[in-house]
């Protein structure tokens, strides 16, 4: 700090956010699309938003951008040389060549819109709920999952009133764990509005983690979520240290032991396996947009692409009219790279960067 102030007293001045990676930009050394990826870098919380912003930061989704942008000004100059050239020896260019391009155009934008609820599920997680009677360890599980106590556990009854979530970085998709309060018949209006907030959970879960301390609790619990959700269901006998004689039955369940951990590995790999069935492996994806402005964009291309291809292949506009639409489309390509617009784009991408980064 005192380096600091002998430096400003001297004239110098602290930088502004964003202003190095701004100055990189400006000067040609990043394009715009990378320069995003170094905030998405800086602000990932899970392995997985790091890994997308490190396929934007290597230039991937920038080749996208411009590959895109060149095939959509490829489809522009034949509708242009068709306007201007109609007598040429090539004769007119076939109305189904630039149908066909278009389409082809139109699903490479949307496999890269697509791409939204990954880039969710990599930044938030998939919703993970622990569900199952009072007292059930669904609080002690939930702590000796994330590592550290998150959450108060007593042998009371109904101690969860509301849902707790906790952020779990699993690979390759991280997950948010609820806790939840036990889901039984309430007895008070304050439980019984915990209660109400487990089912909501429940009914908008990606995966449910049953669990109870004997098979015939859990069965019950499993029947009752079963009632509320179809998301897939994990079963968990709980406090298995308490319990070693249930191992061994027909049951298929993990058994759990929050004071040993014993378990614990083998209950969130088969949760990851449950998120990745769901969701698919990153490797096998586009990457993933992870930008609000780039991903805004890339819809704005998709509809003006779908309006130029629905005059087009309609013919019920003149081929300049039409082509206004492509025109927007790649208007809107532009702007993704930084091409047009650079000082209000830039003012957006730099202002929530860190200091100097």
């Amino acid at each position: 700090m005192a380096i600091e102030a002998a430096l400003v007293a001297a004239g110098a001045r602290p930088a502004l956010p964003g202003e190095f990676t701004e100055r990189a930009t400006l000067n040609g050394k990043l394009d715009l699309v990378r320069a995003e990826a170094i905030g998405a870098v800086i602000d990932a919380r899970t392995r997985a938003s790091h890994r997308a912003a490190m396929h934007a930061l290597s230039g991937l989704l920038t080749q996208r951008y411009l590959t895109l942008r060149s095939d959509a000004i490829g489809i522009e100059a034949l509708i242009a040389y068709d306007i201007d050239f109609p007598d040429e020896d090539h004769g007119p260019i076939a109305r189904e060549r630039v149908g066909e391009l278009a389409m082809a155009l139109a699903e490479q934008i949307h496999s890269l819109v697509a791409t939204q609820p990954a880039a969710i599920l990599a930044r938030d997680g998939a919703v993970v709920v622990l569900a199952g009677p009072p007292n059930a360890g669904k609080s002690s599980l939930l702590n000796a999952m994330v590592g550290e106590a998150r959450m108060i556990v007593s042998d009371e009854p109904g101690t969860t009133r509301d849902a707790v979530e906790v952020l779990l970085d699993l690979d390759p998709w991280p997950v948010r764990l609820v806790d939840t309060a036990g889901l039984r018949t309430s007895t008070g209006p304050v439980e019984r509005l915990g209660i109400e907030v487990s089912e909501r959970y429940l009914k908008a879960a990606d995966a449910i983690v049953a669990c109870a301390e004997t098979e015939e609790a859990l069965l019950e619990i499993e029947r009752r979520i079963g009632e509320l959700s179809t998301a897939p269901i994990v079963r968990v006998l709980t406090k298995s240290d308490l319990h070693p004689g249930a191992r061994g039955q027909d049951l298929a369940a993990h058994h759990v032991s929050a004071v040993s951990g014993d378990g614990l590995t083998g209950l969130q790999s088969h949760i990851a396996e449950i998120v990745a069935a769901r969701a698919g492996q990153p490797a096998d994806l586009p990457p993933l947009v992870v930008s609000a402005r780039q991903r805004s964009a890339l819809e704005f291309a998709e509809r003006e692409l779908s309006l130029f291809r629905t005059a087009w292949s309609e013919g019920t506009l003149p081929a300049p009219v039409a082509a206004m639409h492509l025109r927007a489309a790649i208007g809107a390509l532009d702007e993704l790279i930084g091409a047009i617009d650079v000082d209000e784009v830039f003012s957006r991408v730099f202002a929530t960067f860190c200091v100097g980064k």
